[in-house]
C-alpha cells in the first residue's frame, strides 16, 4: 500500500473519530475519553504486535523516537479534544488540519525534494478544508471565546506534525506495530500520572464505553497508518494526505447530522481531493 492510501485511509478514520470525539466531549470529560480510546487503541495495537510484530530487540534511537512520538501525540490528543469541546467544529477542524505545512518542512530538512506544485497540493488540501469548515450557521449556539480554542488547535497541529514524523523515523529503524504500541502505551502512561496528579477521574461511565471502544480502534489504525509510511517512499505524504480528516469530520456531519452543506463547501471538498490526487502522481 502507497504512502498516499495509507494517509487516506488515516484520514477516513479520524474523520469519524473526531465527529464522536464533538458528540462524546459535551457529556464525558477530556482526560477520561481520551484515556478510554489510547487503552482501547492500545489493546488492538497488541494483538496486532503479537500477531505480525518483530520482537527482535530496538535500537536506542527507535525507542526514543517512538517515546517522543507518543509524548507528542498525547499533546495533540489533549489539545484536539479541548478545542472539539468548546468549538465549533468549523474552527477547530481547519486549524488542526494545518500540520501538513509543518511535516513537509519537517521532510525538507531531512534532505527529501519537495517541488513548488506539491507545496501548491498541500496548499490546495489545507485551503479545500478550511472553506468546507468555516461557514457559519447565524442559528447556531453560542460558543467561549475563541482565543483559547485557536491556541489549543494549533498546539494539537504542532503535536500531530511532531508525533507523525518521529513515528516515521522510528520505523525506518524498526517496525511499525512495536513502534505504535511503544507510542501509545507512552501516551497511557503519561496521561495516568496528569490525572493523578490533577486528581481527575479516568473512568468515562459505563454509558460512554462502546463508543469510546470504536474510538480507540479508529485512533489506532489511523496512527498505525501514518507510521507504517515510514518505510516507504515519500512517507511525508500520508501525514500530508491525513490532514484530510478536518474535511471528512465536516461532510460526515452533513451525512450523518443532517448539517447542511452549502455550494461553497463542496467546492472546497473538490479543491482539496484534487490536492490528494496530484500527490498521487
Amino acid at each position: 500500500m502507497s504512502a498516499l492510501a495509507l494517509g487516506l485511509l488515516a484520514a477516513l478514520c479520524w474523520g469519524v473519530h473526531d465527529l464522536s470525539v464533538r458528540y462524546i466531549s459535551q457529556s464525558v470529560s477530556v482526560i477520561a475519553s481520551l484515556m478510554a480510546v489510547l487503552i482501547f487503541g492500545a489493546l488492538l495495537q497488541l494483538c496486532l504486535v503479537a500477531a505480525w510484530g518483530d520482537f527482535s530487540p530496538m535500537s536506542g534511537r527507535a525507542v526514543l523516537y517512538a517515546i517522543s512520538a507518543g509524548g507528542f501525540y498525547l499533546m495533540a490528543g489533549l489539545s484536539m479534544y479541548a478545542a472539539f469541546q468548546r468549538g465549533p467544529v468549523r474552527l477547530v477542524a481547519p486549524l488542526v488540519a494545518s500540520y501538513p505545512v509543518l511535516s513537509i518542512t519537517l521532510a525538507i530538512w531531512r534532505g527529501s525534494s519537495v517541488s513548488l506544485w506539491h507545496w501548491l497540493a498541500v496548499i490546495a488540501i489545507g485551503a479545500g478544508v478550511t472553506i468546507v469548515a468555516s461557514r457559519s450557521d447565524p442559528a447556531e449556539a453560542s460558543y467561549p471565546a475563541p482565543a483559547p480554542t485557536i491556541v489549543l488547535s494549533l498546539l494539537a497541529a504542532i503535536g500531530f506534525a511532531a508525533a507523525f514524523a518521529l513515528g516515521q523515523y522510528a520505523t525506518e529503524l524498526s517496525n511499525e506495530y512495536t513502534v505504535s504500541l511503544v507510542g501509545r502505551l507512552t501516551a497511557i502512561l503519561a496521561l495516568a500520572a496528569i490525572a493523578a496528579v490533577t486528581r481527575r477521574s479516568v473512568w468515562p461511565g459505563r454509558r460512554a464505553l462502546p463508543l469510546l471502544c470504536v474510538m480507540g480502534l479508529l485512533d489506532a489504525v489511523a496512527i498505525l497508518s501514518v507510521v507504517a509510511a515510514g518505510g516507504l517512499p515519500n512517507a511525508q505524504y500520508a501525514s500530508v494526505t491525513a490532514s484530510v480528516f478536518g474535511l471528512l469530520t465536516v461532510v460526515l456531519a452533513w451525512a450523518i447530522l443532517k448539517e447542511e452543506m452549502v455550494p461553497a463547501q463542496w467546492l472546497g471538498c473538490l479543491i482539496a481531493f484534487a490536492g490528494i490526487g496530484y500527490l498521487a502522481l
